[in-house]
């Protein structure tokens, strides 16, 4: 007898099957119900079946043609150490061969199609074969449903390349998405239905059913599903979701000095691929910016490409204004942790986050020369003006960033000091915040040398320092000789206005005259700039001014709530008050008495009412 091997023999499951029970407990259920004696064994992997050749045969295209072209005419053994769906497929295509009834499931017809394939089950050698049958399930209960099309595509995963092959898994793919764009047009007309509005109930969204069963894909797959909902005009709102999940499913943090070269592979091929499918890059973007931190975080620690690092930094710098301190405190890498002197959290990055967004604004000028006049003064005229807000919450979210990092003794003061000056003079209204960290980072790192130590606090701008602040800094033994100087000049000024009740404009304004910017005249140095450049030059100073003038507004206006809080406190401690009060009493007594008496000698006239006329205002009185 002879032996018939397809393929290569690879042992998957260990045991031998035999389905040729003695009569004495043989069972209606069980099979092959014959008491002919096997005459083909066929052995799946390290399993082995005892069948009968006519049954096969009556039905498969493959088992019939290895028979028939077999040398020996006398074949009773066949091998497939390669079937897809192993075992448990090959024991059902031999059940329908034999006629027994099977039950077609979700779990189960993506296997049966690809054996039905593998074993050429079609209908040339028998009706209502298994392939048959199992295209009928697909088209009737799978292809309509996504649910039923994710589940079934899930199952193709281990059953590659076949299902490739056969197109199953592109077939599952484009149900799927067909289905989904159908969902969300048909839930967009049922919310512009109104007519019984009491009667609908809201849907559920995708992103909370079948967009969470997307989870359980592997990377290909899922990325191919995504890619296919893009194309056919999915959402960026949903594809956000879904990403979302995805990555919070997938993603795993690494901890330690995990430094498994095939873990962190697969993170860095997950990372890129899920930052690849992201939507297009917007301020008005739909993807919250705590999942891109994460996923910085994550691209980070698994060594991706300067792409797709480049990528998450930009997303994150066009949404900086909607941080908060925990979402860009990133740690360095893995491998970075393991060197002793290396800094806890990674600077760089945030300083190319931070330029991101601060460039973000000569990009909307380009982009906005056209508009009307009235629309580019609201973007910059006012700090309560969109654009101005944004960069008021940066400094700040930046002084608590500094604050935070200044506690890392590894941190260079050079890094430090180019995270401080990041900002333009106009982003601070008030320098609390910077002060602080630079206090913390002196602290941390007394051993600086002294000309860091003069440039760091350089930062630093006095005259927007709270007296709260002042007093400190007066007091601060780790500050420059020079800054304690200047903040004890600028107190003692402020002080001195408040006392005298004026020269407000002049210390707020006349300090400040060479921090304006010089207006290009009329003449050569115009001449030489384009119209375009010369509009975008003068635009761009008025917006200056107007900064510089509602900050020395709201500047102004401490000042003299300090004044009127200090002079009220010296009209009750100050014991000549009660001299000058009664002095004052008896000066207006006077006055009325020579009015009465200029009134009496005079009469009433326009010029009478005084008791000194115009006429002798050169007289020494």
């Amino acid at each position: 007898m002879g032996v018939v091997t397809v393929g290569e023999f690879k042992p998957s499951v260990s045991g031998k099957r035999s389905f040729r029970p003695s009569s004495s407990i043989r069972h209606a259920t069980e099979w092959p119900i014959s008491d002919v004696s096997s005459d083909l064994s066929i052995e799946i992997g390290a399993s082995c079946f005892a069948l009968h050749k006519f049954p096969l045969v009556s039905r498969s295209g493959r088992i019939r043609k290895l028979l028939l072209e077999s040398k020996d005419s006398k074949v009773s053994r066949i091998s497939f150490p390669n079937v897809p769906g192993g075992v448990e497929a090959f024991e059902l295509a031999a059940k329908f061969c034999y006629g027994i009834s099977i039950e077609f499931t979700l779990s189960n017809v993506a296997m049966l199609r690809c054996i039905a394939h593998f074993l050429e089950m079609t209908e040339e050698f028998a009706e209502k074969n298994l392939l048959t049958r199992a295209e009928s399930y697909l088209k009737e209960t799978v292809l309509s449903s996504t649910a039923n099309s994710i589940s079934v595509l899930h199952r193709c995963e281990t059953l590659l390349p076949i299902s490739e092959e056969i197109s199953l898994a592109n077939r599952l793919i484009n149900a799927i998405s067909s289905n989904v764009c159908k969902e969300q047009l048909a839930s967009g007309l049922q919310k512009l239905d109104h007519s019984f509005p009491s009667k609908i109930i809201e849907p559920e969204t995708p992103s909370e059913w079948w967009g969470k069963s997307l989870t359980v894909l592997n990377l290909d797959f899922f990325k191919r599903v995504l890619s296919a909902m893009k194309s056919k005009g999915l959402k960026q709102d949903i594809i956000s979701k879904i990403l979302i999940n995805y990555a919070h499913n997938s993603l795993q943090v690494v901890k330690g000095n995990l430094l498994d070269l095939e873990f962190l592979k697969k993170q860095r091929v997950l990372v890129e691929t899920i930052t690849s499918l992201l939507p297009t890059q917007s301020r008005k973007s739909q993807i919250p910016i705590a999942f891109l931190s994460s996923l910085l975080k994550s691209a980070i620690a698994s060594s991706v490409s300067t792409s797709c690092r480049s990528d998450l930094e930009r997303r994150i710098g066009l949404q900086l204004d909607q941080a908060i301190l925990e979402d860009i405190l990133i740690p360095t890498s893995l491998y970075q942790n393991n060197n002793h002197s290396s800094t806890i959290y990674d600077t760089d990055s945030i300083v190319r986050i931070f330029s991101i967004f601060l460039n973000l604004d000569e990009e909307d000028e380009d982009d906005s020369r056209m508009r009307d006049e009235t629309e580019m003064v609201y973007d910059f005229d006012s700090p309560g003006s969109p654009k101005q807000s944004s960069i008021l919450k940066v400094s700040k979210l930046l002084d608590n960033y500094l604050a935070e990092v200044a506690l890392d003794p590894n941190l260079l003061p050079s890094k430090f000091i180019s995270l401080a000056e990041l900002l333009p003079d106009h982003a601070r209204i008030v320098s609390d915040g910077l002060y602080r960290a630079v206090d913390i980072f002196l602290k941390v790192h007394p051993n600086m040398k002294e000309s860091e130590r003069y440039r760091l606090c350089k930062t630093i701008d006095c005259q927007k320092l709270s007296q709260e602040a002042c007093s400190h800094a007066a007091q601060n033994e780790r500050l420059p000789v020079q800054m304690a100087v200047q903040v004890l000049y600028f107190e003692q000024i402020r002080l001195r206005n408040a006392m005298n009740g004026g020269g407000h404009n002049q210390l707020l304004f006349g300090g400040l005259n060479g921090q304006f910017p010089q207006r290009s005249g009329s003449g050569a140095g115009s001449g030489a700039m384009s119209p375009r450049d010369n509009y975008a030059s003068v635009r761009r100073e008025n917006r200056e001014l107007k900064l510089e003038v509602t900050r020395m507004r709201m500047r102004l206006t401490d000042l003299e709530k300090d004044h009127v809080s200090m002079k009220q406190e010296l009209v009750k401690s100050h014991p000549a008050n009660k001299l000058f009060k009664s002095f004052t009493k008896k000066l207006s007594k006077l006055n009325a008495l020579f009015r009465m008496n200029g009134i009496k000698a005079n009469g009433v006239g326009s010029e009478s009412r005084f008791p000194f006329p115009k006429r002798r205002r050169h007289s020494v009185a």
